[in-house]
Parts: C-alpha cells; structure tokens; sequence
C-alpha cells in the first residue's frame, strides 16, 4: 500500500490530462516538499487535444503536440504510468496494473471513455477525431483524396469540446483548394440541432453561419444508428441514408468503466460534484473535467472542455492544500471559459464568458481573426512548456 511517510501527507491524481496535469503542478507548489503528489495514468504522454485539429489536416506532427508525463518526476510528482483498475472513495484508495495507492485526498480527472463500438460499425469506417492514432488517420486519407466526399459526424448530441468537429469541417473544407483538389465536397452530419448549443442561440447561429458560409453541407438533428465500412454507408434514426469516401468521427462518450464500478456516477451517468468546489458526496475526493456533469439553469450541462478542467484543477488544488493544512478551503470555480474556433486559412475566432450566468450563459464570440489564430498557436506552445 502506498502512503505517506510518518508526519507527511499524499495526494492522488487519478489523470494526466489536463485537469490532472494542473492540479499536480499546482499542488507540488502549494504543498511542502515532505508531502507526496502521486499522479497515475495509462498513457506514457499528455496530449495537448486542441492541436489534434491541426494533425489532421497536416499542419502538425504527433510528436510536437505531446509531451512525455515522467518529465513531470523533475519537479517532485511522482508519475505511475498504469491503469487504475479500482478506486474506493470511501477510503481514497486505488488500485493500478496490481499495485495499491492510499493518500489523504484524491482527485479523480479521468476524464471521458471513447465509445465508437456504441454505434455499429463506425470504428471500421472512419477516423476518431479525438485520438491522436485517428487525427494521424485523417491526415493521411485527406492526403490521399483526390475527389469525393468526406462527411464529419457527432454520432452523439453531447461531446467533449463541442466546437472541435465544426472547426474540423471548415478546416477540411479550406485543405483541399489549398492543396488544389476542388473536387472534393465536405458534408457535416450533426446528431445535435445546433453547434455550441450550450453557449447561447447567438453563438450557435454565428457557428453555423461560419460553417454554411465556408460551403460545408450541414445537416443537423442526424441521428446515425448504423454505418456500413464495405458500402460507406450512414444511416439516421430519422430514415435518412448517406454515403462517404472519408468519415471523420465524434465518437460517443461514456464515464469509464472503474468509475462507475465505484459508485462515484449518478443518474448523469458522470460523477456529480459541488459545482464551485467541485467536490464528491465522498470527503476528500474531488472530481474535475470531462468526467463529471454539472447541471445549468438553462437545463443543459456544462460543457466538457480542456479550459474548464484547467479552471477546476486550480480551485481544487487550493483547497486541498489548504485542508491538508487544517483550513476551510477559499477557493471557488466562477464558470467563466473560453475557446477558438479555426474556421480555416489561418483565421480563428475566439469566445469567451461566464457559464454560470443565469437563465442563460453569457457568452460572447469575436469574429474570425489572423490574430485568433496565432493567439491559439502561442497558447499551444506555451502549455506544452510552461507544465512540463
């Protein structure tokens, strides 16, 4: 069993995406050297996702957009690199590949499981945006597509960082002249009935007018039900059927498997938690990120996006230092986010606001820029030197 040292305390991070990574940085900092930070997760390097969009359409390589966690041993965080396997709440102990891990606070940023196999066919026939072997397999089929169709579909309505697969679409939609292939069309087929719903109907109908104006065939309130690999077919709940030469795929999503098994779900399907201090029903655990639903007053969840998960990890970092030391925990997530949106040739736009605001979020979208973009760039390359 692992634990702290006589005298000295120890924190689990169950994650090193974003939310963990942060959370464990910011930890090593606020908490004395004696006391242990102990970070697992399955994967030897962190992906920097925005930039997942930028490799399939080959503007990046693999390697530039990941960073290995074991760098994160130099600054005093232990990295186990295993897959947890168990986690019990009550006591704030896992288990990973056999070994046991106990500590006095744990944070679980597990985020959200990939589930392609939920819709028959799709894992055979296409390409997982949301991964860095699918982004790679995008890149080379776009590469070798002279003329045709390439659809990008949400096979479900609710999705981690919900402007990702129409930035895909108008990217796609700006390779192709600019590699001088015209011939190819690009269809977006969307499960829910407007992009960036959760963000307010001004955003939405902005986005959409972005997508629609680069050319892109949209289509929502697609349902897909079933794909077929040989024909390069999709199916819709709604009868529809449509054929592709390339597909490019939101999966859905579920919470994993070992936190469900725990009991840390509730009727969301996600772990629900205290929305500013973003703590459990169990004390001492706190969940953060893609793997918890927060309920808004417009009646949909908070969005699951890397800057949320960024914002979560620093107020839960505080207060469990500040518990750990026998003080009331200060620290409280106001709601506010922010995202790009790429919309091709160089040109993003950018939004901003607080999701909190009631009834509705308040939330504001600046116009495609050159500076949106490059403001994306410096801020891809400044996170992957800045934590590790």
């Amino acid at each position: 069993m692992t634990v702290a040292a006589s005298g000295s305390k120890a924190v689990l991070v169950l994650g090193g995406g974003v939310g963990g990574l942060v959370a464990a940085n910011r930890l090593r900092k606020l908490l004395p050297p004696r006391d242990r930070i102990v970070l697992v997760d399955r994967e030897p390097n962190h992906v920097f996702q925005p930039s997942l969009l930028w490799l399939a359409t080959g503007s990046r390589d693999a390697g530039r957009i990941q960073r290995p966690l074991a760098r994160l041993e130099r600054k005093g965080i232990e990295v186990v690199q295993a897959e947890v396997t168990a986690i019990n709440p009550e006591a704030r102990t896992a288990q990973a590949d056999g070994r046991d891990f106990a500590a006095d606070a744990m944070i679980v940023a597990l985020g959200a499981d990939l589930a392609p196999d939920a819709v028959p066919g799709l894992r055979d026939a296409g390409h997982n945006l949301y991964t860095v072997a699918g982004a790679a397999a995008t890149r080379d089929a776009l590469a070798g597509l002279r003329a045709g169709r390439v659809v990008v579909l949400t096979a479900a309505p609710a999705y981690k960082c919900p402007a990702a697969p129409y930035e895909a679409a108008m990217l796609i939609q700006a390779y192709f002249p600019r590699a001088g292939r015209g011939e190819v069309r690009v269809d977006l087929y969307a499960a829910e009935p407007g992009p960036m719903g959760v963000a307010g109907p001004a955003v939405s109908a902005a986005v959409r007018g972005m997508v629609e104006a680069s050319g892109i065939g949209y289509h929502p309130n697609h349902q897909v039900t079933v794909v077929d690999p040989a024909e390069r077919l999709l199916t819709f709940a709604n009868g529809v059927t449509t054929s592709f030469d390339v597909l490019v795929y939101v999966p859905p999503h579920r919470a994993p498997e070992v936190v469900r098994a725990a009991g840390l779900t509730d009727s969301s399907g996600w772990i629900g938690v205290d929305r500013r201090r973003f703590e459990t029903s169990f004390p001492g655990v706190h969940a953060i990120g893609d793997v918890t639903s927060v309920p808004l007053a417009m009646g949909k969840p908070l969005p699951k996006a890397g800057v949320f998960a960024h914002r979560q990890a620093e107020v839960v970092a505080h207060n469990i230092a500040e518990a750990l030391r026998g003080e009331v925990g200060s620290a409280a997530f106001d709601g506010f986010g922010k995202c790009w949106v790429e919309v091709g040739n160089g040109r993003a736009g950018y939004g901003a606001g607080d999701f909190y605001a009631e009834p509705t979020p308040d939330v504001r979208l600046r116009a495609p820029s050159l500076l949106g973009h490059w403001s994306k760039v410096w801020f891809e390359r400044h996170w992957l030197w800045h934590w590790f």
